[in-house]
């Protein structure tokens, strides 16, 4: 008993009254990782369920020959030339990208096909007649103005285009209404949620 009161004194280490970790120099605040403590969560009382609207479709349902000429008018898109208009590089009143006026003149160099003239428009750079005036998609766009257009269109092919004369209270009511009835809408004011 006598023996184990200095071995328990001897592994105490001595203090040291001048040493640096005691200097109130090297004492440093502990750094803190940022992020503030958040509560615990609480449970939330449950909402009641909305019944849901139904869904409108992203894509059309297409014809395997009416996609097939949907890629085909890609193809055409990428491959047509810019149409400029004669002169349109000389004249800045004249649109160089936005408008095109056929080349009339005698001695046209544009109307008579010189290869270092641009190219006139002509019938061979259009696209499939079947997929003209459809959007990107195939969605065919009905312009509605009234509620009373929604009930007749088909939401697997046509697709809703509000007009631009129809207010803000109007294009809303117009909006809601083709959600349910599951048609989808082109330009809308409220985005949907992606899910």
């Amino acid at each position: 008993m006598a023996d184990e009161k200095p071995k328990a004194e001897a592994t105490k280490e001595p203090e040291d009254s001048g040493s640096a970790k005691d200097s109130p120099s090297s004492r440093t605040p502990k750094k803190s990782d940022g992020r503030a403590k958040t509560p615990a969560p609480t449970e939330k009382a449950a909402k009641p369920a909305k019944k849901a609207a139904p869904k409108a479709p992203r894509r059309p349902t297409l014809e395997p020959e009416l996609a097939r000429l949907l890629s085909v008018r890609d193809e055409t898109d990428v491959r047509r030339p810019k149409f400029v208009r004669t002169a349109s590089y000389r004249y800045f009143r004249i649109g160089r990208w936005n408008s095109w006026r056929r080349p009339r003149g005698m001695q046209s160099k544009q109307r008579r096909h010189y290869g270092y003239r641009p190219v006139v428009v002509s019938i061979g750079f259009g696209s499939p007649r079947v997929t003209r005036g459809l959007t990107p998609t195939g969605f065919r766009p009905v312009l509605v103005r009234t509620a009373d257009v929604l009930a007749t269109l088909n939401p697997k092919v046509d697709a809703v285009l509000i007009a631009r004369t129809v207010g803000t209270r109007r294009r809303l009511v117009l909006e809601e209404a083709a959600r349910q009835l599951g048609l989808h809408v082109l330009n809308p004011i409220v985005r949907e949620a992606e899910e």
